[in-house]
């Protein structure tokens, strides 16, 4: 069963399957990187976009405090300037707001959302030795 012929021909299929696994390994590799690029470059472009009518929209101050909201709270000023940007594409949004004009303007878009407020909720089981019905024992 020892046939050194046999063992070649194993020999040679295991590193051509190898070979294989690797180049595909490689290729795979290769296409994820090329993917995440894409990812970047579309989410460069995005970020280009919004920054472009942010700042057709909003003043110099009025970008500042914007930003001083984005470092505090990320996601509620994505919800800003999601609203902003949707806003001046409908035309509601004609002229550079300024920092009171975004200050009344995130005032009132503030009361409209309902996003959830985190609640803390105690629950206070009582445990065996804690219950004042075992006192009488």
């Amino acid at each position: 069963m020892n046939d050194p012929e046999l063992e070649a021909i194993r020999a040679r299929r295991l590193a051509e399957l190898q070979k294989q696994s690797s180049q595909g390994g490689a290729a795979n590799g290769q296409m994820q990187m090329e993917q995440q690029r894409a990812n970047q470059e579309r989410q460069q472009k995005e970020d280009d976009f919004r920054n472009t009518i942010l700042s057709q929209i909003l003043s110099q101050e009025a970008r500042a405090r914007l930003s001083n909201i984005a470092l505090a709270k990320p996601d509620r000023a994505k919800i800003f300037e999601n609203i902003l940007i949707t806003n001046a594409q409908r035309g509601v949004i004609r002229t550079k707001l300024s920092e009171e004009q975004l200050i009344n303007f995130l005032e009132d878009a503030n009361e409209r959302i309902a996003i959830k407020k985190p609640t803390v909720t105690f629950d206070r089981r009582r445990m065996a030795i804690d219950d004042s019905d075992e006192e009488d024992l």
